[in-house]
Order: C-alpha cells, then structure tokens, then sequence
C-alpha cells in the first residue's frame, strides 16, 4: 500500500492555519504578507499556532520581500527569528540564501541550518531563483536538509514538472522534493504522477470580503489598485479536495 501523499498548506494567519488543519493538511507553513511571496510571520501567530494546532507546523524564515541575498544585519534577524522558533516548539523552519551570482549562499544558509536543529529545515523557492539548477540541487543536497520547496523553476509547479521530476530522481531518498505554486485539485493528481513527488504544497485561499462598511477611495494602505477590503484566507474546503484528489488511485 502507497504512502499517503502529504499536503501542506501556506498558512498567512492563525485563522488560515486552522482552516488548513480542518481540510485535512497534515502540515502547515507559516507566513505573513503572501502578496510579497511571504515573510516571517508574529511571534503571536507562531505561539498561538503551535499551541492550538494538533498538525506539524513549520515556519517561514524570510525578514523582507524581494529576493534572497541577504546582509549580515538580516541574516542576524534570521538568525534571531530561528532562535525564537526552536523556542516555541515549532516542527520545522523554511530558509534559503543565494549569493549575488544566483547560487545558493552554502556558508549563510548553512549557519542557519546549524543554528535551526533538532527542527527540521526546508530549503525554500530561493531554489527556483537560482541560476543553475543541478548545481543548486547539489548544494541543497551538502547542507543536508530535508526538504526542496520549488515550482521546478516555472511560474506554477505544473509548469515546472519536468524538471521537479528530474529533481526527484537525482535526490532519491536524501531529499524530499515538494512542489508548491499554482497546485489546485484539477491537476495535483496529474503532477504526482509525473513527478513521483509524495508531499505537495499549496495556499488553497479564497477571498473573503471585509465586514467594512465605509470605504475611504482616496487612500490605500498597501500598493495603489490592490483590493484593500478583501482578505485571503485559507479555504478548508479547497484543501480537503486536494487531498482527496492526490490521495484517490491513480
């Protein structure tokens, strides 16, 4: 009997992060600000999560939006935010580094390795930003984590799933490769059997409308012509399909 594939959910709030748990993830990654492509999240968040969820929990390690090369000052937040997670009694953190030339920062990333066990460590979609993708692969590989996080260098994973395959072969059992951006119940089962993957990953949201009832139009918060009065949230129903579907016969 095949192991059940693994779904995880990126979780941008507590709320979501039980939502999740109620659709049946098994896993949830925790961040904030997804339309930045996701940050670290509160301690609040991180504290109440683990308090409150009965699933893993695993917690995005990123101190701004942007890409990934980070300072000497940043690292130390990060460095300071794995702290806190270890702390917490969190499963896991999602990390990753990359130098200038688009390689994986070993030596950065590696610190932060040391620095996050006994917890687990996913090496984040820097991955698909890296110039070189076997050579990254290698490097992901020496630093010894247990988990790829890419969409195999493409825009939704699906796109990507020539390459997730191969990552799949080269990493065997030294690695879990867990493709995330764009899955959805009309093609997780089609990527898992392309790729061979066994944990897939996903933000299942839906728009909820905000319970405001006067709008000012001259201001916005955030970027101009964004939607300020609706909120993304985790769809419990959007991830019970999905692991219905990436766990139904193939």
């Amino acid at each position: 009997m095949r192991t059940p594939v693994l779904v995880e959910a990126c979780a941008n709030s507590l709320t979501s992060a039980l939502a999740a748990q109620a659709g049946g993830a098994a896993r949830v990654e925790l961040c904030s600000a997804l339309i930045e492509g996701g940050v670290t999240p509160s301690a609040a968040v991180i504290e109440l999560a683990r308090q409150r969820l009965d699933i893993k929990v695993n917690v995005l390690v990123r101190p701004r939006g942007g890409d990934f090369c980070y300072d000497d000052t940043e690292v130390a937040v990060m460095t300071r935010d794995i702290e806190f997670c270890r702390r917490a009694g969190v499963d896991g953190v999602v990390i990753g580094i990359l130098t200038p030339d688009g390689s994986v920062d070993v030596q950065r990333t590696g610190a932060l390795v040391a620095a996050a066990r006994p917890m687990q460590v996913t090496f984040h979609r820097a991955f698909d930003m890296a110039a070189d993708a076997d050579h990254a692969l290698g490097d992901v590989l020496a630093l010894g984590v247990e988990r790829l996080l890419t969409s195999g260098q493409r825009g939704s994973a699906f796109e990507g799933r020539g390459l997730i395959a191969n990552l799949v072969r080269r990493a065997g059992a030294r690695l879990v490769v867990m493709p995330g951006a764009g899955i959805h119940e009309g093609n997780v089962r089609e990527l898992i059997d392309t790729t061979g993957v066994r944990e897939v990953h996903l933000s299942g949201q839906s728009k909820i409308a905000s319970r405001m009832i006067y709008r000012n139009p001259h201001v916005f918060m955030g970027v101009p012509g964004l939607p300020e009065y609706e909120i993304g949230v985790t769809d419990a129903g959007k991830i019970r399909r999905v692991v219905e579907a990436a766990n139904r016969p193939a």
